[in-house]
């Protein structure tokens, strides 16, 4: 339950990056800009906060010791996750695409096979590949339907096109996000802190960011003040408190499918809290009833969650 209220709160915080993003996208900011400022901003205060703890040295011996893994995985975890969204936000309010972002509850589930884990047995080394929690991807399934029944009315008001272009985006991140938090967590061990791993994973995918800022600039030249602060608000809010508590929650429980994946699927409130944020800040109106029905599903299946992850399976 520690894990899974401290997922609950980073979801609190990551929500602000969904309504912030609609609100650049609809004063005419480049996602471009959304997504890289959000990193360029996050890098001085993990900067700060890593320098204070006196382990500068110790990230950048570790990245140095595994180079590779560190920029893939990071680009994964942090490119290929956050770029997709700023671009749907262009064409998706935020509580829909953070509503189509709750895939990501069911693909860090599919993506366990590619997972091993060293155990010993009789003095002697045995890797067991992890297996998909099927007693939580059942209990998922109650929120995938949820997240369906909100897409519903989208087909009917905006074209096949757009909607694609809203949709396809997210689904990208959803199956990156958790791939490559995963797997930084393989790499790290039990090495470095959380907050160091966020500053490490910042830093090597700064040069990635730096270009596409530069894309922006040859494009749309300067980004305005409002989208600097506004950016700089998401970096504080979820670059830094929402993602460092969520990676936090997930390191808890990275030896167990079932609680990971019950963490994970805290994100799920991320829609709720993304309604009453665009309610109040861009004075939206409350979506259908059908839309409604299916936000209720998503935090049923959290609800469940909560409770049943903490029952064993029968033998």
């Amino acid at each position: 339950m520690r894990a899974i209220s401290i997922g609950v709160l980073a979801s609190l915080f990551f929500a602000i990056t969904f309504v912030l993003n609609h609100m650049m996208a609809k004063e005419g900011g480049s996602w471009l800009f959304s997504s890289s400022l959000r990193f360029m901003f996050m890098l001085p205060f993990l900067w700060i906060i890593v320098a204070i703890k006196g382990n500068i040295s110790t990230v950048f011996n570790h990245i140095n010791k595994n180079k590779k893994e560190w920029f893939v995985w990071s680009t994964v975890a942090f490119v290929f996750f956050y770029a997709p969204l700023t671009f749907a936000a262009e064409f998706s309010p935020g509580w829909l695409i953070s509503g189509t972002w709750q895939i990501t509850i069911i693909s860090g589930m599919l993506l366990a096979p590619l997972f091993v884990e060293k155990i010993m047995i009789n003095n002697e080394e045995r890797f067991i590949r992890h297996k998909i929690p099927w007693r939580s991807l059942l209990i998922s399934s109650i929120m995938i339907l949820g997240i369906i029944i909100i897409q519903v009315p989208q087909f009917s008001e905006i074209s096949i096109h757009t909607f694609l272009l809203g949709f396809v985006p997210v689904l990208i991140a959803a199956f990156s996000y958790p791939l490559g938090n995963r797997k930084m967590m393989e790499v790290v061990k039990n090495e470095i802190g959380t907050i160091e791993r966020v500053f490490g994973m910042t830093i090597i995918t700064i040069p990635i960011w730096g270009v596409i800022f530069g894309i922006g600039y040859v494009t749309d030249g300067l980004p305005s003040s409002v989208q600097v602060l506004q950016s700089f608000i998401v970096a504080l809010f979820s670059g830094i408190i929402a993602t460092v508590l969520f990676f936090y929650a997930t390191n808890i429980v990275k030896d167990n499918q079932e609680k990971l994946a019950a963490v994970e699927a805290t994100q799920s409130l991320e829609v709720v809290f993304a309604i009453i944020g665009e309610m109040l800040l861009l004075s939206l109106p409350l979506p259908g009833i059908l839309s409604l029905i299916g936000v209720a599903l998503i935090v049923i299946g959290m609800v469940i969650y909560s409770f049943i992850d903490h029952v064993p399976l029968k033998k």
